[in-house]
């Protein structure tokens, strides 16, 4: 039986994940710190704040996994500005304390590490996809942490525990937090549609590049890379990117493409970031090479689904609105 423990399951990614790990014939147990979001019946749920080692220690000894992936972060940016002791006491030593129940009470277990690519930081600077040898140049404390947490990681992996390091660009999906552009972007074009908001959406930085993923895909090569031949594997870090380099303001006229509103566009100063790299795409060919995986769902579809799960959620908005 393949008993997986899924950190941080409450999480956009998480909640895409956990649905994904069911359907592979995984048993899981999600740890969260809230109430588990997801309909599904067929998982374990742990309330857990992975700051406390002894809480953590439990948690694995009672599941005693086969396989992790550990999500559980503070992810958030500007989070990290305003909270740094948080950020690194949960992304730094709130793993350490996973590895070392890992290391006492399911030392079997192959672990999946989800990092960022957001360590390369200003090694973007190159203007050329960067793969797994490229530097790594953080330019925010959330990426610091990351990139400690990696560190970590790789003495663990050295001397006792066996696992994978993953570094996912960016990702677009349903139950993305509007705080990330294409949420932002199709949030306020679901909000004029329904009469919520002006006809003008509200914009930062059009011209930079990134490198954008379906969630679904993401979620793919996660499993993907739990189910290949764990000990023949000839890499521990993985990029999980399209490969591709998108113009947001591309992406925004995908968006409005799929809108029948008349939409202006405004530049919002408070939207731009001072650190904004220009371009920021990696390069996949490990991944591809390694475990076979490539993206499958077009960028079109991803932000359609994307829009039309913020259509659903200003629709329901408007709904309780008259119920009150």
């Amino acid at each position: 039986m393949k008993k997986l423990l899924l950190t941080g399951a409450n999480g956009f990614v998480g909640n895409v994940l956990l649905e994904h790990l069911l359907n592979a014939g995984y048993q899981v147990t999600c740890t969260t710190t809230s109430p588990a979001k997801s309909q599904s019946g067929d998982y374990e749920s742990i309330n857990l704040d992975i700051r406390d080692g002894k809480a953590v220690e439990a948690a694995v000894r009672k599941v005693k996994p086969t396989h992790l992936i550990h999500l559980a972060a503070i992810s958030n940016v500007a989070t990290s500005f305003s909270a740094p002791y948080l950020t690194w006491e949960t992304n730094v030593l709130g793993t350490i304390n996973i590895l070392e129940a890992i290391k006492t009470q399911a030392p079997d277990c192959f672990s999946l590490f989800v990092s960022s690519s957001e360590v390369y930081g200003s090694a973007f600077k190159s203007n050329i996809p960067l793969n797994e040898e490229s530097k790594c140049l953080p330019l925010n404390p959330y990426a610091a942490s990351k990139l400690a947490t990696e560190a970590a990681i790789g003495q663990y992996f050295a001397t006792s525990l066996r696992g994978i390091i993953a570094r996912p660009f960016n990702h677009i999906g349903p139950g993305q937090s509007p705080e990330f552009v294409t949420a932002s972007f199709a949030k306020q074009i679901a909000m004029i549609e329904n009469s919520k908001q002006e006809p003008v959406i509200h914009v930062g930085n059009l011209d930079a590049n990134r490198d954008f993923l379906d969630v679904h895909d993401v979620c793919r090569a996660y499993i993907k890379l739990l189910e290949s031949k764990q000990n023949d594997l000839p890499h521990n870090t993985y990029n999980i990117c399209s490969g591709r380099a998108y113009k947001i303001r591309e992406l925004l006229e995908m968006m409005l493409s799929q809108s029948d509103a008349s939409i202006d566009i405004r530049l919002d100063p408070a939207r731009l970031r001072p650190s904004d790299i220009p371009f920021a795409v990696g390069c996949n060919n490990r991944i591809t090479t390694d475990i076979g995986w490539h993206p499958e769902k077009s960028i079109e579809d991803a932000l359609g689904s994307l829009l039309n799960y913020w259509r659903e959620q200003s629709k329901n908005a408007a709904l309780r609105n008259r119920a009150l």
